[in-house]
Order: C-alpha cells, then sequence, then structure tokens
C-alpha cells in the first residue's frame, strides 16, 4: 500500500519543471493535508473509496474539495481545516447544533469531526428525499467523500460562474429540487447562493447543506425568504419573470399555513 502522503496530486509531481505548480501544490499540502489528515485519507484509500487525490476544485477559509480517482471514475474530497474560525461565522443554532453532538468542553478538532460528520447525514436525508445533491460514500474525521458532480474529469460550475442557456428550465428545476428538500426531506438549506449551486448539464445541484435546519425550526421560514430574495434577484437578471414571493411560495413556502406568516 501506498504512503498516504503519495496518493496526493501524483500527476502534478510529474511537472517537475513547472516550480510555480510545485509551489502551490507544496502550500496546498501544507494547509490542508496535516498528519492526522493523511492518516484518514490513508484509510479511506485502503478501505477503495478512491485511489488518488488529484488536484483541488475549491479552497477557502473552511476547507477545501479536491477531485479523486476511483476504481469507477472521480469522487470530490472535502477536507475541513481543523480550527475554530470555521464556526466564527456561522449561526448560532449551528453552533448550538455541534455543542450539543459534542459537548460544551469540546476542542475544536471534535466540533469539526461532527461538523462533518452532519454535513454527510443531511445529504444522504437529501439523496433519500430524491433532492440532487453529490451522493455521499464516506465520511472520517474531517474528511467528506462524495459523488464527483461534473463531465470528462472536470468539475461543474457554480451557477454563478455558469452559463445559462435556458434561464427559466434552470429556475424551474431548481424550486423543484427546493420543494424536495422543504417537503419530502423537511429541510431548509438556510445557506443559498449562486456559489452553491452547481451547473451540470443544465440542471442545478445543491451542495454545502451542513447549515441545512429542520422545517420547524422557529427560523426556518425566514432563512428561506431570504434565500428566495436571492434568487429571485439573480434569476431576474436573466430575464425570469418572477418576485421574492413567488420564489418563495414555489419552492416550499406554502409548507408554512397561512396563519404561521402573520
Amino acid at each position: 500500500m501506498p504512503r498516504p502522503e503519495e496518493v496526493l496530486f501524483p500527476t502534478r509531481k510529474e511537472r517537475v519543471g513547472d516550480r510555480r505548480k510545485e509551489r502551490q501544490h507544496r502550500k496546498v499540502v501544507d494547509e490542508f493535508f496535516d498528519h492526522p489528515t493523511l492518516l484518514a485519507i490513508g484509510k479511506l484509500v485502503n478501505r477503495g473509496e478512491f485511489r488518488e487525490v488529484d488536484f483541488p476544485i475549491s479552497t477557502g477559509k473552511e476547507g477545501g474539495v479536491f477531485r479523486a480517482t476511483a476504481a469507477d471514475g472521480y469522487r470530490a474530497v472535502k477536507i475541513y481545516r481543523i480550527h475554530n474560525a470555521i464556526f466564527r461565522h456561522l449561526p448560532p443554532y449551528v453552533v448550538e447544533w455541534v455543542r450539543q453532538e459534542v459537548g460544551a468542553t469540546a476542542n475544536a478538532a471534535r466540533m469539526v469531526f461532527a461538523w462533518t460528520r452532519r454535513e454527510h447525514t443531511i445529504l444522504s436525508r437529501l439523496v433519500a428525499a430524491d433532492v440532487r445533491v453529490p451522493r455521499p460514500t464516506a465520511c472520517l474525521r474531517n474528511v467528506l467523500v462524495m459523488e464527483f458532480i461534473g463531465e470528462d474529469g472536470l468539475p461543474a460550475p457554480p451557477l454563478v460562474e455558469a452559463v445559462v442557456e435556458d434561464p427559466q428550465a434552470l429556475y424551474a428545476d431548481l424550486v423543484v429540487q427546493l420543494r424536495r428538500m422543504v417537503a419530502s426531506a423537511g429541510l431548509v438549506h438556510a445557506d443559498l447562493s449562486p456559489y452553491n449551486v452547481l451547473v451540470l448539464r443544465g440542471s442545478p445541484v445543491l451542495i454545502d447543506v451542513a447549515q441545512a435546519i429542520p422545517v420547524d425550526h422557529p427560523q426556518a421560514r425566514e432563512l428561506l425568504e431570504r434565500d428566495a430574495a436571492t434568487f429571485a434577484r439573480y434569476f431576474r437578471k436573466l430575464g425570469v419573470d418572477t418576485s421574492p414571493e413567488a420564489f418563495f411560495a414555489a419552492s416550499g413556502g406554502d409548507h408554512w399555513a397561512p396563519e404561521e406568516a402573520a
């Protein structure tokens, strides 16, 4: 079996003449692949989840998503950074859930592990409800393995970067996915934006679902209304005749009885 670090970006190791890319490679390895994470990667490789990590798809303050090669194609491997900064900008209800899960005195690592498990659980719940999301396949420590969303080995772009050929069809499909999320899975995304909706062959795929909350949460309606306002503005710029109220109703807003809106 290869050592864990030997499965990181193997194709790039061949480009010994390109020093700039080698420096970028080293920077990403140093930022995301500390020794415990490498051990988790090694265990997932030994389980057959994937063979090697190819390259980063996206990186941010909270973590990064990487393409990995598996025996039957590709996977997306999400790695959360181990630090408290992940929870600094999260709403109180999320931090409260994490604290309840791991205890009030838990360290940053245990909190991040719980957060990773939460995303795996929510993705599984959404898959069961026929919501279009990446299908999760494994979760270990701060590493989440998911279905790769893309074509020909290239990741699907987020909506904010995608060329939308049929905005009306995309709009109609998106509200169907959100309605299934509300009506079938009993969840509201709570952090939806054009940055965390991927577009694959003209269809939306929801990602970054760890902040999702049950529809009976006191803030659920308010958060869906906020997402509706964001997407109504976005789709109106693309020429779709909609409004925050119309988007809200179409994406599951009628889950709440009229008296609840009063």
